[in-house]
């Protein structure tokens, strides 16, 4: 019955069942898991290490229980830090004016496409440009204002994302539950804890005393934003400029962790769960290209078809032009030729 599947086959054979199974494949991602490690097994010991690229000897919970364990106090802060941002957007219908609204957007762009997902994610954790210390500095201290913590902790988890992806090891793996990948894994500091003991990946960073200074000074940054928020514009400006801008770029940020490695589709040989999705693409300047960055982690450009919307490869390209960025990285097609995994769906036809 199996004669002639390798291990790649046995990955694409995973993923479609899991793409047919949205519903329940938790429950059943053991079952799966044991039937294609067999199917490995069955050739004559020849696909075992594509039996570890696979499957890392993850334990499959379907859930991880984020109310039954020891919260730490950081898990606390953290927690009523996300509930209060969330209760203060609550008061959005009452305080709107055109006004509030333009603070929020234009806070959305600074944090989110500026702060984040150009800086955090492509400069910083991914190396896949280099910008001019001063500019490189500005752009990560939007992305401090985002609330989504310094820069040397999200680095570091969004390495170890990279390093140990959809495995026991992951930082926010949906293998664990949607919830746990899309928020939940940032109130388990104990998780984090337990995985990543040493947490060594990010010296790069932690070399430089900007980044040692942010760490050390993070709230004060985000309560100093919301202080002069109420003092420009009063409540509303508070509302929209901390509370509904915050909330946004969290869930859109989120998204890509969970949405991306469940719904979607994979246009690359990658081995793992993550998914191009087109909506969440939109939301997030290009992010939600994940499977084309799971393919290329290196790469600037997420979106690599021409129809693949990418805003912030489009403002990386604006700077290389003016000569800000430089190092300026993308897949080569050989690379890209690499990774397909057009050969190996028709084998499956």
């Amino acid at each position: 019955m199996h004669d002639g599947v390798d291990g790649r086959q046995c990955n694409l054979l995973f993923e479609s069942h899991l793409t047919a199974n949205r519903t329940n494949y938790f429950p059943e991602y053991n079952d799966m898991r044991n039937l294609l490690v067999s199917v490995a097994d069955s050739d004559g010991g020849n696909q075992s290490a594509n039996r570890k690229i696979l499957f890392s000897d993850v334990e499959i919970t379907g859930t991880r229980n984020n109310w039954g364990r020891k919260w730490r106090t950081i898990d606390v802060q953290v927690a009523a830090w996300v509930t209060f941002v969330h209760v203060l957007a609550l008061f959005a219908p009452f305080t709107f004016t055109w006004d509030a609204f333009t603070v929020a957007f234009v806070g959305y762009l600074l944090t989110g496409l500026v702060g984040i997902t150009l800086t955090y994610h492509r400069l910083l954790a991914h190396h896949s440009l280099k910008l001019p210390k001063w500019l490189e500095y500005t752009c990560v201290y939007f992305g401090v204002l985002a609330a989504q913590r310094d820069p040397i902790f999200w680095v570091s988890m969004h390495r170890y994302h990279h390093q140990y992806v959809d495995s026991n090891k992951d930082t926010h793996s949906p293998i664990n539950g949607f919830w746990f990948s899309h928020m939940g894994w940032l109130f388990d500091s104990g998780y984090i804890l337990e995985k990543y003991r040493e947490r060594k990946n990010v010296e790069d960073l932690k070399k430089q005393p900007f980044y040692m200074f942010i760490r050390k000074t993070y709230m004060w940054h985000i309560l100093g934003c919301g202080a002069l928020l109420y003092a420009w514009g009063g409540f509303p400006y508070l509302v929209w400029g901390l509370g509904v801008r915050t909330i946004w770029v969290y869930h859109l940020t989120f998204l890509v962790n969970s949405a991306c490695h469940i719904w979607g589709t994979q246009a690359w040989n990658t081995g793992d769960l993550s998914k191009n999705n087109w909506w969440v693409a939109l939301l997030t300047f290009g992010e939600g290209w994940h499977n084309n960055h799971h393919a290329f982690e290196y790469s600037a450009r997420h979106g690599l078809e021409w129809w693949q919307i990418d805003i912030s490869w489009y403002i990386i390209r604006f700077l290389e032009a003016i000569g800000l960025a430089t190092n300026v990285k993308v897949p080569s097609d050989a690379q890209k030729l690499k990774k397909s995994t057009s050969t190996y769906d028709k084998t499956l036809k």
